[in-house]
């Protein structure tokens, strides 16, 4: 079965570029990010699911990149740009 999801240049989103850089630079692990997603924002997305993120293998829902923004304490739009 085909996968119809839309890409982007090829990729499923345009943020996770910059969600893997902010994250680096604030020396947090992709499952640190993940416990503090669950703990602070009530959003379950795995430390493997960060990783499909910022390899740009999986989408990303408006609410995920909301609370992603406030854990990473950067604007949407830093994530976007």
């Amino acid at each position: 079965m085909a996968n119809k999801r839309k890409k982007y240049n090829n990729n499923l989103n345009i943020s996770g570029n910059n969600i893997r850089k902010i994250r680096e630079e604030k020396k947090l692990s992709r499952e640190i990010l993940s416990n503090k997603l669950l703990l602070e924002e009530e959003i379950d997305i795995s430390a493997q699911s960060i990783a499909n993120i910022e390899n740009n293998l999986r989408t990303v829902c408006d609410y995920e990149l909301y609370g992603l923004s406030k854990i990473l304490n950067v604007e949407i739009s830093n994530l976007l740009n």
